[in-house]
């Protein structure tokens, strides 16, 4: 084990809140593993980087010695995860929950190490409670306190639906802490309430509470929302690295530090020497490729990040479709037609609404390799959109 000093560096990298800190210097004192959870509905096929904020804690303390427990929630995702969410989630069939569940497996061992990591389900405990379990669980706690989560409270006073099984979720949740006897648990800030509910259910049987460690939640490559597969605006971890890359270079200048910080395995004073190179006159764009590079590395090998620019295309061809061109599905939302610069903007082919305008006006957009005007309005359908010289996508609007 590292010095404590030294290890709560670490730890305190990229992390928003912990809660309670004197409690984790207090166990990482007794030189013991610590057991670290962090826990993952399998909601969608695949993770994107900004899942792997989370996974990359857990790779430090399992460097550290610690015992890291990836835990996926095949049971809490048949209830659905209400964090954040005006209405109720549709739960996943347990089929759905099946298949997605095998691929988060496969693709979190690009980050930790398979030999050093539990990777358990919540239904091993779940599937054979019976309801006088879940009643007992559920008698913990009471509207009252439920209704101080604030997606609850919002969705409460705006006359909203709640359903009764989505107060279950935050005790299930809670209740995984006390199967695993989790030291520490990792999550973002969305989930404070339910990693507290974690300590409070340990406490009521008789474990030491839990630590909780809050990351702050990726944002996107847009620079401003959370990064999220149905905005559109994410780095799957499986797409192809010439597109990985190109989506990195792309973002922001003003979100480059936020990516190093959370996504890179370079020390704290390499990022250091990076910025001063910045403000010394370097050039951002060679530093995002620097980022870009690494991280390619870390999911597809060396050899396919020296060559990812490739992928990625400097200039792209009229009539060839560069090899992993992005999809991205835009609702209509109940319109007929959708102004093209909204679609670019949502399809994130812009870094903003100007700079979406500025390349309409300038000409430099193309809709299906045809140069279009800026007031087009586009109805329901497929098309291949290019933005200046190196963006392109499929957008299907729906």
């Amino acid at each position: 084990m590292i010095p404590v000093q030294e290890a709560m560096a670490e730890i305190r990298r990229g992390v928003e809140e912990i809660l309670v800190e004197e409690e984790l210097i207090e166990k990482l004192k007794k030189g013991q593993p610590l057991r670290i959870k962090a826990g993952f509905d399998p909601t969608a096929p695949d993770l994107h980087l900004g899942h792997t904020v989370l996974i990359n804690k857990l790779r430090q303390f399992q460097q550290m010695g610690h015992t890291v427990i990836f835990l996926i929630g095949d049971f809490t995702g048949l209830i659905g995860d209400p964090t954040g969410k005006s209405a109720t989630r549709p739960p996943l069939t347990s089929e759905e929950i099946e298949a997605n569940a095998r691929t988060y497996k496969e693709q979190v061992f690009k980050i930790l190490d398979p030999e050093k990591t539990e990777v358990r389900f919540n239904s091993e405990w779940f599937g054979n409670k019976g309801a006088d379990f879940m009643i007992k669980l559920a008698g913990q706690l009471s509207v009252a306190r439920m209704l101080e989560r604030d997606d609850f409270k919002k969705r409460f006073k705006a006359n909203q639906s709640i359903s009764i099984h989505e107060f279950l979720y935050p005790l299930v949740q809670g209740y995984d802490s006390v199967a695993l006897e989790a030291d520490v648990e990792l999550g973002g800030t969305d989930q404070k309430f339910n990693l507290l509910m974690g300590r409070e259910l340990q406490k009521a049987e008789g474990q030491d509470a839990q630590v909780v460690i809050m990351t702050p939640l990726l944002e996107g490559l847009d620079g401003v929302k959370k990064m999220s597969k149905s905005l559109g605006n994410y780095v799957g971890i499986t797409e192809a690295p010439g597109t990985m890359f190109q989506k990195i270079v792309s973002i922001p200048d003003s979100l480059m530090w936020r990516w190093y910080e959370l996504l890179s395995f370079k020390s704290l004073k390499e990022i250091e020497d990076l910025k001063t190179s910045v403000e010394n006159g370097a050039n951002p764009r060679d530093v995002k490729i620097d980022l870009a590079r690494e991280i390619v590395a870390r999911f597809h090998g060396e050899e396919a990040a020296l060559n990812a620019h490739k992928g990625a295309g400097n200039v792209i061809t009229e009539g060839e479709v560069p090899e992993g061109t992005p999809e991205v599905t835009i609702e209509l939302e109940g319109q007929s037609e959708l102004a093209i610069s909204a679609v670019i903007n949502k399809a994130n082919l812009a870094a903003n609404s100007a700079q979406a305008r500025d390349m309409l006006k300038n000409g430099s957009v193309k809709v299906d390799w045809q140069v279009i005007e800026p007031t087009l309005q586009l109805a329901s359908g497929k098309y291949l959109i290019q933005a200046g010289k190196k963006k392109i996508a499929w957008v299907i609007l729906n």
